[in-house]
């Protein structure tokens, strides 16, 4: 018989058998343990690539995938098609002609205001008396003359003071003042010319369009050539990418862009239309860098977004704003 210390105490645990006297181990080891000994270990296999048989002369079906344009648009594509509902706008607003030309007109140099006061905004520019000054000269130019559009331009004056002296604080007044009467001066002028030279008897329109046509050939001719050829630099300090070979271009794509389309009118001789597209060629790249002196000088690089690539409608009409004021005296000089 054992003596009573060699006895184990009882446990208390039944159905379990004795162990040897050892640390208690786990009843259940982790799963990744539990394996026979004699079982090699799983090793993780990749999954073979699953071949799919097509019979021959099947079309294989393409695995579904999110729209796509069947082409990306390029930066020259994306300008076109942005400019051509703008071009069958012109078009259409011209062959109506009329009021409705006018109106169309106002509505365009109010956007241009809108730009341009957006631009010079810390100036604090008196805009309720521009929209109305230039809406009353394009009116006057409808259905007066170039006199009634002086006339409203001076009446612009009492207006604009009429604002200013109702305003809360005068500090900075003269800065806006002179600022709100820059862009009556720059967009009324312009956009009510383009009236008077639609409204001129019989030719009006077609003269109209033989400015367009030339401003835009030209400043197309003066983009490729500056591209092309351009190495002499004329104004680095307003518009750094103008070169001599560009303007040149343009002078002479201006000049045979008026001729061309003079070539098509037996009303306007062929010298005329020369001198008219050489005058052209000249004013319409004042217009740019006249724009391009203001933007500089207010820091900013387009003046809108109404064109998407294109920029804002001054950036577009810079130009034209300066090119149809020299047209309409140019048509009154050699047609009528």
């Amino acid at each position: 018989m054992k003596p009573l210390d060699d006895l184990d105490p009882p446990s208390f645990q039944f159905g379990r058998g004795r162990r040897d006297k050892r640390p208690e181990e786990p009843l259940e080891e982790p799963l990744e343990e539990q394996m026979d000994p004699d079982e090699e270990p799983r090793r993780q296999e990749t999954p073979e690539p699953v071949v799919i048989q097509v019979e021959e002369g099947a079309i294989p079906e393409e695995p579904k995938r999110r729209f796509k344009l069947p082409f990306e648009l390029s930066e020259t594509s994306s300008r076109v098609l942005v400019a051509i509902p703008w071009i069958v706008f012109a078009i259409a607003i011209i062959a109506v002609g009329d009021l409705a030309f006018a109106l169309a007109m106002i509505g365009l140099a109010v956007l241009g205001l809108r730009e341009f006061f957006r631009m010079s905004a810390a100036t604090r520019p008196l805009m309720l008396p521009a929209y109305l000054t230039v809406a009353a000269m394009i009116l006057a130019a409808h259905y007066g003359s170039a006199f009634q559009i002086l006339l409203f331009l001076a009446a612009g004056f009492a207006l604009m003071f009429g604002f200013a002296a109702a305003r809360e604080s005068h500090q900075g007044i003269t800065v806006s003042i002179a600022v709100t009467l820059l862009g009556i001066a720059w967009l009324g002028i312009g956009f009510s010319h383009a009236v008077l030279l639609r409204d001129l008897p019989e030719h009006g329109g077609a003269l109209l369009i033989d400015v367009l046509v030339a401003t835009f050939i030209g400043d197309t001719a003066a983009y490729g050539a500056g591209r092309l050829f351009g190495q002499r630099k004329i104004t680095p300090r307003i518009s750094p990418n103008k070169t001599l070979e560009g303007a040149i271009g343009g002078f002479l794509g201006a000049t045979m862009g008026f001729w061309f389309a003079g070539l098509y009118q037996d009303w306007l001789p062929g010298i005329d239309a020369l001198l008219m597209g050489m005058c052209i060629g000249l004013v319409a790249p004042m217009g740019d860098l006249f724009a391009s002196l203001i933007k500089r000088d207010l820091g900013v690089k387009d003046t809108g977004s109404l064109f998407g690539p294109h920029g804002g409608l001054i950036d577009r009409l810079d130009a034209v704003i300066f090119t149809v004021v020299a047209g309409y005296y140019l048509s009154v000089a050699f047609v009528y």
